[in-house]
């Protein structure tokens, strides 16, 4: 097995971890994502990434929330729906999940202790323009980690760090 480097180091028998590279998600968003869900149950995560592919419900901005309309909720002011982003973050959470299932963890009692996103390799595209020339294109990338940890008991409440 692959020996991964976490930006966080969390000792125990009862934790799971998930990793993706280079996801053509935004990074902005994803740090937003983090700041929200760190603490949460993961059926609680994965309630919110459900609506937000449905567009029920937007996510909502924090610290990159400039230019942005408001959107409607309780204690809401900003927001956006990143519904590849949640997609991306949802096949994330599914495979933590079953990280936790093969190491014998109950799946329903697991919460997020830490998750991180950070800048990733910037791909070089080209658009077309004009017949000969072209203009390079920079795609974004995103490193996102997952690392969760099973509490018996936790009723879908938020628990802290």
């Amino acid at each position: 097995m692959v020996k991964e480097n976490y930006q966080a180091q969390i000792d125990g028998k009862r934790i799971a971890k998930a990793m993706a590279k280079n996801a053509p998600v935004s990074t902005k968003f994803s740090v937003e994502l983090c700041h929200l869900i760190r603490g949460w149950p993961v059926s609680k995560a994965e309630a919110l990434l459900n609506r937000i592919v449905n567009m029920e419900a937007c996510l909502p901005l924090r610290i990159y929330h400039k230019k942005v309309g408001h959107r409607k909720g309780k204690g809401l002011m900003a927001g956006h729906y990143p519904v590849f982003l949640a997609k991306t973050w949802l096949s994330l959470i599914n495979n933590v999940k079953n990280n936790a299932e093969e190491k014998g963890l109950d799946v329903d009692s697991l919460v997020i202790r830490h998750c991180h996103a950070a800048y990733g390799f910037r791909r070089r595209s080209m658009q077309a323009k004009g017949k000969i020339g072209g203009k390079v294109r920079r795609r974004k990338s995103t490193h996102i980690e997952i690392i969760v940890q099973e509490i018996p008991g936790i009723n879908n409440k938020k628990v802290k760090q």
